[in-house]
């Protein structure tokens, strides 16, 4: 299983530099073998935000990435809950400063260690902390 984190759900769905090559390698993804967490919809709901307020998507281009976004988890998505064991061993990693993980992304390997999948991220800090955590990463 396949455990997509925030900014490849992002570049999934809007115009980024990775949009085209990470929609070729999900797209290769055999049926119900992607996952996301609860957490990555949060914060994924953040981005677009994000987005709004620094003029790069309108409200309309917002509401329209929502509702693209709803369809897909749907269809195409396991979503895992992040339980508060996740948060605990979350806190637990970010004990190893040296590592360079912000809280939102040792929630995101908690997750995928908890439900033993590959974590699939665009940011390589994350993925080099995951290995070294010993969770399987695949930087896209």
């Amino acid at each position: 299983m396949l455990y997509l984190d925030t900014s490849v759900l992002v570049a999934m769905l809007t115009s980024e530099d990775a949009t085209a090559r990470v929609q070729d390698r999900v797209a290769d993804q055999p049926p119900g073998s992607l996952a996301l967490s609860e957490w990555v919809l949060t914060e994924f709901a953040s981005a677009m935000s994000i987005k709004v307020r620094t003029g790069q998507v309108g409200v309309d281009g917002r509401a329209a990435i929502m509702a693209a976004c709803t369809r897909m988890v749907r269809t195409s998505f396991r979503v895992l809950p992040v339980s508060s064991e996740d948060f605990r061993v979350a806190a637990l990693h970010l004990n190893d400063h040296e590592l360079g993980l912000r809280a939102a992304d040792a929630l995101h390997i908690a997750v995928a260690a908890a439900h033993g999948a590959t974590l699939c991220t665009l940011d390589r800090r994350m993925a080099v902390a995951a290995t070294a955590l010993g969770v399987q990463s695949l930087l896209l």
